[in-house]
């Protein structure tokens, strides 16, 4: 069924539903076209967090707002519409469009992960773009006893997983501007375009012993010191340094 309900464009429709429902819902319990048009197009954008690339993650966040244009159902002024664009700007701000989609650790993905990259109590661990905190779930797993931080562009984001992972430190930031000398391992679930950038960066920057720990994509210039495999089937990669 979750197989079914995730196959493109399902969710975008759901998406658009929900918000027509909300949306017709609120104007027929006597409230105003505007907060009912904010508050369809917040869930608009709050479904497209779950969308894996940004083109749909555009199509689900404006998909409401477009449609309710087109049918005329509601008079907005034309500035009216630039409401949710800047609800997806504030989940998304432009530069965090070229870093990974937003799509969680699997539960469990790193539960040997210890095993094969040991650290001692009170260890310095980051989630390099925590998302809602799915990875920080996974490394608390592995490492109980660690110090676990979560570095995430967008504000809201960074909200919300503060909620989910209070036990972390969870800081809004560029995962590239920050600084990684201090973590004893710095986790990743980047895309390919950016593991580049992320060896780069892991060279320049991580102390002999430490670790990088990619979820699914390789850093093809990097010899793995262990590969381990997700219950899904997908890779962790592994790496020491120095590489």
């Amino acid at each position: 069924m979750r197989s079914v309900v995730a196959r493109w464009p399902l969710p975008a429709l759901l998406a658009w539903a929900c918000a027509w429902a909300v949306f017709l819902g609120l104007q027929g319990i006597g409230l105003s076209a505007w907060l009912a048009l904010a508050i369809a197009s917040s869930l608009g954008v709050a479904f497209s967090v779950l969308a894996p690339t940004w083109w749909r993650r555009a199509m689900v966040g404006l998909g409401f707002p477009l449609s309710l244009a087109l049918s005329g159902a509601a008079a907005f002024p034309a500035w009216a519409w630039l409401l949710p664009l800047l609800l997806l700007l504030l989940i998304y701000p432009l530069n965090a469009w070229r870093d990974a989609p937003l799509f969680p650790t699997p539960a469990h993905a790193l539960r040997d992960l210890a095993t094969h990259a040991p650290l001692p109590a009170g260890a310095q661990v980051l989630d390099a773009g925590c998302g809602l905190g799915d990875g920080l779930k996974a490394l608390r797993e592995a490492y109980p006893a660690a110090r676990l931080h979560g570095l995430e562009w967008s504000w809201p984001l960074r909200a919300l997983c503060a909620l989910r992972c209070p036990w972390a430190r969870v800081r809004q930031g560029d995962i590239w501007r920050a600084d990684w000398q201090g973590y004893d391992l710095v986790y990743l679930f980047q895309r390919p375009e950016s593991m580049a950038r992320a060896v780069d960066k892991a060279r320049a920057e991580l102390l002999p012993g430490h670790w990088l720990v990619s979820l699914e994509f390789e850093a093809t210039s990097l010899s793995p010191t262990a590969v381990l495999q997700c219950a899904d089937g997908r890779p962790v990669w592994l790496y020491r340094a120095p590489f």
